[in-house]
């Protein structure tokens, strides 16, 4: 058996792991690392569509592999994929649908199939169709097929000879029911489109299940706890066991299926496991039960409207928040975005996530397919900025930074701005920080979970944001439980906590290296 590390082994994301044995592979995630991308773009630069995989690889940015999309590869560079390393894929195991692990997947050879929990796929699907194109990552799990342009074929535009978006090949964790399946291949404007047959559909790929096929390996998956539904480790038996945890914490409101895993993982000769937080020195571990108890507190003694900002999907704050909103007598109001999302997990689910919520109706002049569809369903969700102005008292807002522009149609005259999400990491997000500042002082908003010192750096309160990792006193417990031959650190800036903790049994690999036992 070989593992190999080719992204994410000494940064947090960007994970893409390969295992190998006997003529199979799998590759462990295929995440976007955001680390090494932020060292050439940022918000308005980024890598040209046009050329498919040409500038990450030139840059560095994804493995210098044969394991590519077919149309994604322009004339220029053909030759030099054709003649790299072609690894066996048989699948890419799908840890969760956070970018750092599944941004890259759809580069991708078109063959390679998607493997993850029902929830995993669903959550994809919904990103997909709520993104407004640009970014390759995205095109997942059905992607636009590409060709190259008659006036230079190392440019890469539209391939209008195929009349529908080919979606890859799944394989589930878990049985999907009808309604499910069905979502993975509706789109929006099919549905609402005056002549259906003049939009493109999407053409679905097989749909299976994880269990029911032979990849080399023995593959079983357990769901665990982390800041987005359907996070999943697994366990690869083959000559020997190999456990990937994934992203996972204790601390979260599932913190008993990470419980589930780690007792099945003790059968692993091998762990390869994050360690986002092991570098850190924190006094407190923040629960979600904390977060909860302590954002209550702030919003019983409000007055005005309540603005609540937390990371997008994470549907365990939302739905804290909705309890909130409960409690102290006001609705909760999401975005479209938001409710489309709750509406993909419920189909996954078998429950209504929209009950009880609100949509806020921005004044756009135009609709995305996927909106319309979401006020035609539900138009009694619908709430303007007019009534939001009316009747503050009554509300609690989902908004983040990038809504505040939003806000000056609801031109809140004071209320509360509940910071809960994760803290700045970098001087660029330093400076979004700086700017959000602006516009909560400009609402005379009062602001709890971080504030700007003089000196225009963003200090943040604790007890309003829980880490979706596993604290560092709660990992050396987990690994010491499962108690490996081998462990191989991940997702993390401190491989050396490892080694002063576990010695000769950790593996220490940089980006592209292989360990073969």
């Amino acid at each position: 058996m070989r593992i190999t590390l080719y992204d994410g082994a000494r940064t947090i994301g960007g994970s893409k792991i390969h295992v190998s044995e006997g003529g199979h592979g799998l590759f462990l995630d295929f995440g976007m690392n955001f680390a090494k991308y932020s060292r050439y773009y940022e918000e308005f630069i980024s890598e040209r569509p046009a050329r498919g995989i040409h500038d990450l690889w030139r840059l560095g940015l994804i493995p210098r592999l044969n394991v590519y999309r077919s149309d994604l590869i322009p004339a220029d560079l053909s030759d030099e994929v054709r003649k790299s390393p072609k690894v066996p894929v048989d699948a890419v195991l799908i840890s969760h649908a956070h970018l750092d692990h599944v941004g890259n997947i759809a580069l991708l050879h078109e063959n390679v199939p998607l493997a993850g929990s029902p929830t995993t796929m669903v959550i994809l699907k919904a990103l997909r169709d709520t993104s407004r194109g640009g970014h390759l990552g995205m095109e997942l799990p059905y992607y636009s097929p590409k060709g190259p342009s008659k006036g230079n074929p190392s440019v890469l535009e539209a391939d209008r000879s195929v009349r529908y978006y080919p979606s890859r090949d799944m394989l589930l964790t878990e049985e999907l029911a009808d309604e499910g399946r069905e979502f993975l291949q509706w789109r929006a404007s099919v549905e609402l489109a005056k002549n259906p047959g003049r939009v493109k559909p999407i053409r679905a790929g097989r749909i299976g299940r994880l269990d029911g096929v032979d990849m080399g390996f023995d593959v079983r998956a357990f769901p665990v706890d982390h800041s987005i539904y359907g996070a999943t480790a697994y366990l690869l038996e083959g000559d020997m066991t190999v456990a990937y945890t994934g992203d996972f914490r204790l601390h979260g409101k599932r913190g008993d299926k990470t419980r589930g895993f780690v007792k099945a993982a003790k059968s692993a000769s091998v762990l390869i496991t994050e360690g986002t937080r092991v570098g850190r020195d924190e006094d407190v571990n923040v629960s979600e039960e904390d977060v909860y108890s302590n954002a209550l507190e702030i919003v019983e003694e409000a007055k005005g409207l309540v603005v609540a900002d937390f990371s997008a999907r994470n549907f365990e704050r939302l739905e804290s928040f909705k309890g909130i909103a409960g409690r102290t007598g006001r609705e909760l109001v999401v975005t479209t975005k938001d409710a489309y999302f709750l509406h993909a997990l419920g189909i996954v689910q078998g429950r209504n996530h929209l009950d009880g919520l609100r949509v806020y109706g921005s004044s756009r002049a135009k609709l995305e397919k996927w909106e319309e569809w979401i006020f035609n369903e539900h138009p009694e969700l619908r709430i303007s900025p007019e009534e939001l102005k009316e009747n503050p008292d009554n509300y609690i807002l989902c908004f983040s930074f990038y809504d505040m522009p939003h806000l000056l149609d609801v031109m809140p005259e004071g209320g509360v701005y509940v910071y809960s999400s994760s803290e700045a990491f970098g001087e660029e997000q330093e400076f979004s920080f700086q700017r959000l500042w602006n516009w909560l002082r400009y609402f005379r908003l009062e602001v709890h979970g971080f504030r700007i010192t003089e000196n225009g750096h963003p200090v943040f309160e604790k007890g309003l944001h829980a880490s979706g990792h596993i604290s560092r006193e709660e990992l050396r417990e987990v690994i010491d439980e499962i108690d490996p031959d081998y462990i191989i650190p991940v997702h993390t800036e401190s491989q050396g906590w490892f080694v002063e903790n576990w010695g000769d049994r950790v593996v220490t690999l940089s980006d592209g290296e292989s360990w073969e036992f």
